[in-house]
Order: structure tokens, then C-alpha cells, then sequence
């Protein structure tokens, strides 16, 4: 994310966890260096579990969470973002504790009305863990601390900008979150990068084969759908084009058969007009990936933002509307509606 502005993502294909059931425990992965074998059955997300979208309540005049749930029918919200407070410590945007403060007092008004959270580290801007933190022990150790002020169930990686470039920082924290999956058992792990409209780029196919040989039984590998700089047909189909190029890598790097790699894929898109000058993701591009979603019955259906859903009036696109004309929720009712 790049407050106070919109998110920047993709134009350098930067790199949104929601949640199973924690009973539900990561499909089993072979150890490094050993032949991967397709399971004879993967978790997916199931029912609300499926559909949380982002929500910053660090800018974009965020509206309460309950609001949100009573209009839309939404139970849970990716809450964004943890970063590192100049060491390898998490806060909320870097600055806000983890207990004690607005952030604690919405997540327990979110649970009190029978929904629940998934927590983002990371985003666009801002000191990133994985870059603060000098061994994969040490992030691991500022994940468990967040996972532990909330007792979190699922938990996501938002990896982008230098993060995301940098390959020793890429497999810190791969290693993190295997360390995280062996210590919270059940936890659901969701990586969240950058894509092309076919697909993940070279960064990111490398990112999902450093999974894949180290064992990390990733919930699902998400991309951003958006700031293409430049694509073919409706931002809808080149959606659906990036998510097929996803399956494929994620397929190839865990030798997962069709049906199980699409269970372990996700989209995180954004709503109205993208950070990119006439690129506009519409209300019937959400219902072209939600359409596909339902038939592959993928992991993950969330986007970048809540705060942004709603018009801008006089106003341009910006951290609290979406600068198409919409009502309120337009698109979060759309995801609201996907049961996994």
C-alpha cells in the first residue's frame, strides 16, 4: 500500500490470509528436495471463510467494520497492514501497538457480531518485516507475535515492492511461514503478490517454487488482478487469464492435479479505477471472477478496498471511493456472495 494515496502494485509486479476453518490442516507437502506428490485431498475455504476483503483502518475514512457487515452480509475482513516499527517488531502501519488501541477495539467489535479477521503484513509502502528481520527465525518470531495478540486463524502475506524483489528476502520468508505453519497448527497461510494478465512473472513463479521445495503448505497463492500496464479484453477476462497462468505455476511447482491447484489459488482485485490512468475493474468484471471462482472453487475471493467501495461524488478515485458511479457495497456484496 502507498498511503496516502491508492496501493500501487504491479507496474513492478509487486506482490491480500483468509481463512479455513482452523480445523482444517494445510494440505501435506513434501520435505525439501523430495518428489512432490498431488494430496488425496486439499482444504479450501468454505463459506464466509472465502470472502474477506481488505479493509485499511489506518486512512480512506474507513467505515466500521460492523457497518459493513450489517449491509453486506460479509462475516470477515483482511485487516491491513503490519509493518516493521524500524526493527523486527510488527505494528500496525508501523506505528500502532498491537493491543490496546483502535485496531484490538474493531476486531473484537468484529467478533462480537459473529465475523472474524485475517490479518495482512506488508503492502506496498513502509518498512517491510521480511526486510527488518534478519533471519527466517527472527520474522517468524514477529508473525507469532501478531498471530498471538490475536488469536488468529488465518494470517497473510502481502509481499510487494523491494520485499518481493529481493531473493534472500523472498525465502526468509518462506522459511518464516514454515516455521509459523509447524508452531500454529492448522493456521491458514495465504502469499499475496503481483501478476501479469497471464500469469505470475518470472518473481513470482521463483517465489512459488521456493515454496514448493521447502515444504511450506501454503492455504493458497493469491495475485493482484490489476495495474496491468496494459491488457487485452475486459479487466474481468484478463483477470481470469492471470488466475489460469496462476493455477499453472502452482500446479507445476507442487505437482498438484487441475482440481487441487485451483483450491490452493486466490484473487485479490480492486474495485473501480486502479492506480493505473484508464484502467477501471467494473462491477461486471467482479462477477466475471466471481463466475469463475464458483467453478473451480478456488481458495480466495477478497479485494483492495472496503474503504474504496462507494462513489466519489465531485471527487476523483482515491483511498475512499472507488470513482465509478456505484451504491454503497456494490462490490462487496458481489464477493459477500462467494461460498468457495
Amino acid at each position: 500500500m502507498r498511503p496516502p494515496t491508492t496501493r500501487l502494485r504491479n507496474s513492478v509486479i509487486g506482490a491480500c490470509a483468509i481463512g479455513l476453518l482452523s480445523s482444517l490442516a494445510p494440505a501435506a507437502l513434501p520435505a525439501a528436495g523430495a518428489t512432490p506428490q498431488t494430496p488425496a485431498a486439499a482444504p479450501k475455504a468454505s463459506g464466509a471463510l472465502a470472502a474477506a476483503p481488505y479493509e485499511y483502518l489506518g486512512w480512506g475514512s474507513p467505515q466500521k467494520p460492523t457497518d459493513v457487515m450489517a449491509a453486506t452480509g460479509v462475516k470477515w475482513f483482511t485487516l491491513a497492514f503490519i509493518l516493521s516499527d524500524g526493527g523486527c517488531n510488527p505494528k500496525w502501519d508501523g506505528s500502532r501497538a498491537l493491543k490496546g488501541g483502535s485496531d484490538e477495539s474493531a476486531i473484537k467489535s468484529i467478533r462480537a457480531a459473529g465475523g472474524d479477521i485475517v490479518v495482512s503484513v506488508g503492502g506496498w509502502s513502509g518498512a517491510k518485516l521480511g526486510e527488518k528481520c534478519s533471519s527466517a527465525t527472527a520474522l517468524a518470531g514477529a508473525y507469532q507475535k501478531v498471530i498471538d495478540a490475536y488469536r488468529l486463524k488465518a494470517f497473510d502475506i502481502d509481499i510487494e515492492n523491494t520485499e518481493f524483489g529481493n531473493a534472500t528476502v523472498r525465502q526468509r520468508v518462506v522459511d518464516a511461514l514454515k516455521i509459523v505453519e509447524q508452531k500454529n497448527p492448522g493456521i491458514v497461510t495465504y502469499i499475496t503478490m503481483g501478476t501479469t494478465p497471464s500469469g505470475p512473472d518470472a518473481i513470482g513463479k521463483d517465489l512459488i517454487k521456493r515454496g514448493a521445495k521447502a515444504g511450506l503448505a501454503a492455504d493458497a497463492w493469491v495475485v493482484m488482478p490489476f495495474d496491468f500496464g496494459g491488457h487485452s479484453g475486459t479487466m474481468g477476462q484478463a483477470s481470469v487469464s492471470a488466475l489460469e497462468g496462476l493455477k499453472n505455476a502452482v500446479k507445476s511447482a507442487y505437482a498438484y492435479s487441475d482440481s487441487v491447484a485451483y483450491r490452493h489459488i486466490g484473487v485479490s482485485s480492486m474495485n473501480g479505477k486502479t492506480d493505473e490512468a484508464g484502467e477501471t475493474v467494473t462491477l461486471n468484471d467482479f462477477k466475471t471472477i466471481l463466475t469463475y471462482a464458483q467453478q473451480h472453487h478456488i481458495a480466495r475471493y477478497a479485494f483492495w478496498s472496503v474503504n474504496r467501495d462507494r462513489s466519489c461524488g465531485s471527487g476523483g478515485a482515491g483511498d475512499a471511493c472507488s470513482g465509478v458511479s456505484q451504491s454503497p457495497y456494490a462490490y462487496t456484496k458481489v464477493v459477500a456472495q462467494y461460498g468457495g
